[in-house]
């Protein structure tokens, strides 16, 4: 028989693996991308011998809790012909690593608690610790998803988890670390796994893809960085699907269309439109990126990701320096950083946390995406509240320019008029009512009608000076205090309101038509409503009740307590008074009343009721003590 020679090319080639698993992490100097405290701690413990008996490790999805409980599960079994201890230094390989790594060693037993989460899965965990491992150091269950166990599960488990046998660890691993009973987490020594940073993860897709011989563009690497939000392992299954949707190649364009995302350099160039007003080149300018294949959703959540990024520019220089940005991002962000007011910026923020849902919602998402284009266009004329609040006191104090509001300017962009034409606009209305705004407990002043009438032989266009204020008017019967609004209720026969002001209002200030209060509690949450209704009913003119921060002053049940304590008091420094108690054991000063005088003659008396009590238990009436 003559020797087969056998032909290369009918071998099978090695099946492929997705860079998720080929570049696992497998020791800890693989898991320093992101975690560095976690191995710091872990190597200082595994150092002094301080090894505890169970472990939590909690984060996002893909951050690598499992492959660190694999890690750590190695690293707690090391063992080579010149090591036989617990080590976090895994370069060379031990005589358990490889079967850990991969998942199939006989004293590391991994279980999903997903799809075990009862407590008979646990009993069978509890059974088997009592024996020891077969060939490894320690017997390791790692636990993945635990926070899915039921409650008996996890009561099963907190005896054996507190106590475990010297050979035995637990390593737990989640996602919703807040569904974990606290009594579980009490015995764990708890590591919780950073999101890891864009800039890291470009690096580790840098590192990859050399080793793969692919090449890349930068920007596109930040791009998919930038979607993987923070997670290892969708990063780089993205890359992987860019890779085969590149053609052996990672470029921009490709992973652009990938991933349903707009141009960087032309969501700056939209955010460049909304913020100068111009809702006509803002529409175009989203149309067009529609057109390319951009997602509704994502060109505002983009939208969103730069506004953030120019907010924080504003207060974080070193921002520019991410490895993640593109060069437009840094140049212009900076720019943008310097010229907007953080007050806007919030604005637009604010406007977009609310659109962004809303467009992912519609059935037209296009048309809802407009929509939220054309209203922070819109905002971008407004004034800020600081702006608007200065220039409302200036028009209702009539500082607006000499005796007068100073004559608005039309204009602005997109032909719409500006802030001051609008306010200006407002001032000069009828219908506004004259009243003021409360915010946090002090006041603030608001617009009051400026009366519209003109000469006939006055030009067009003439703005009118605004007259001196007129003075509140009076009501017809006078409120100056708290006391005179509960005489108000006796007189006109509202007896629960009378009660309910004696008990609950605490007055801060008093004035005609505003009345600023603040309520003891229990108080009724009708109660400022109903003083406002009764208040108007019964003195003519519309009453503004406010609600202030300010403590305020007593109510008035507390005031009458407060001053007969003081008048029992002072009763009992005067000495008939003294030597009536004294003469009497037991006996309490009852009432103390003030007889008013009635003529200048008379002199003003104090009468004080007093009780005493007799050796057997009796009341005896004393006598009123009048001086």
């Amino acid at each position: 028989m003559s020797d087969v020679t056998p032909n290369p090319s009918s071998e099978k080639p090695a099946a492929y693996r997705v860079l998720a698993r080929k570049y696992r992490p497998k020791d800890f100097s693989d898991l320093m991308v992101g975690q560095e405290p976690m191995v710091r701690t872990l190597t200082n413990a595994f150092e002094t011998g301080r090894i505890a008996q169970a472990y939590m490790l909690t984060g996002v999805r893909g951050v690598g809790k499992t492959t660190t409980a694999r890690i750590l599960a190695r690293a707690l079994n090391y063992k080579t012909s010149e090591i036989d201890r617990p080590t976090i230094d895994l370069r060379v390989p031990g005589e358990h690593c490889q079967a850990i790594m991969e998942g199939r060693h006989v004293d590391v037993i991994e279980m999903d608690a997903a799809s075990h989460t009862g407590i008979d899965d646990i009993r069978e965990i509890i059974e088997q610790v009592r024996y020891r491992p077969v060939s490894a150091r320690y017997k390791v269950y790692i636990i993945d998803e635990v926070h899915m166990l039921s409650t008996q599960a996890f009561n099963g488990l907190l005896k054996t988890l507190e106590e475990p046998p010297e050979h035995v660890k637990f390593i737990f691993a989640t996602t919703e670390i807040r569904k974990v009973p606290i009594t579980v987490l009490s015995r764990c020594q708890r590591f919780d796994l950073r999101r890891i940073g864009a800039s890291d993860l470009v690096g580790l897709f840098t590192t990859i893809l050399g080793k793969e011989g692919v090449e890349f563009e930068p920007d596109a690497l930040a791009m998919i960085a930038r979607a993987a939000e923070g997670s290892a392992r969708d990063g780089l299954s993205l890359l992987d699907q860019a890779i085969a949707h590149g053609g052996g190649r990672v470029e921009v364009n490709a992973v652009r269309g990938m991933l349903g995302l707009a141009d960087r350099a032309r969501i700056v160039d939209l955010f460049e439109h909304v913020v100068k007003g111009d809702a006509a080149a803002a529409l175009a300018e989203f149309s067009a990126q529609y057109e390319a294949g951009a997602s509704p959703p994502v060109v505002l959540t983009d939208l969103a990701d730069f506004t953030h990024l120019v907010t924080r520019m504003k207060y974080v220089p070193d921002a520019s320096g991410d490895q993640s940005l593109s060069e437009i991002e840094r140049v212009r962000g900076v720019e943008f950083a310097n010229s907007i007011a953080v007050t806007a910026l919030s604005r637009m923020w604010q406007m977009l946390l609310k659109g962004i849902p809303e467009t992912e919602a519609s059935s037209r998402p296009a048309g809802a995406a407009e929509m939220v284009i054309i209203r922070l266009a819109h905002a971008a004329n407004l004034p800020s509240p600081e702006e608007a609040a200065r220039r409302l006191a200036e028009l209702s104090s009539g500082e607006g320019g000499g005796n007068g509001a100073r004559a608005p300017q039309s204009g602005g962009y997109g032909g719409q008029p500006t802030a001051q034409a609008s306010l200006a606009a407002v001032s000069r209305s009828p219908e506004v009512p004259a009243q003021r705004a409360q915010s946090g407990g002090a006041a603030v002043t608001m617009l009051r009608p400026v009366p519209q009438a003109e000469p006939a032989s006055q030009p067009v266009g003439r703005i009118e000076t605004a007259p001196a204020e007129q003075p509140a008017a009076e009501p017809k019967v006078p409120v100056k205090s708290v006391a005179d609004i509960a005489d108000l209720c006796t007189k006109n026969r509202d007896i629960r309101l009378r009660a309910l002001v004696r008990a609950f209002v605490r007055p801060v200030s008093v004035e005609a038509g505003r009345l600023e209060i603040s309520l003891a509690n229990d108080a009724p949450k009708s109660l400022v409503n109903d003083l406002s209704n009764r208040l108007q009913e019964w003195t003519g003119i519309r009453w503004m009740v406010i609600l202030s921060r300010e403590p305020g002053g007593p109510t008035l049940s507390e005031a009458e307590t407060m001053a007969q304590e003081a008048r029992v008091a002072d009763a009992r420094q005067d000495p008939d008074v003294a030597a009536i108690l004294q003469r009497f054991p037991g006996a309490k000063i009852m009432d103390v009343r003030i007889k008013v005088q009635e003529t200048e003659d008379e002199p003003e008396t104090v009468e004080v009721a007093a009780v005493a009590e007799s050796a057997e238990g009796d009341i005896l009436p004393g006598d009123d003590i009048e001086h």
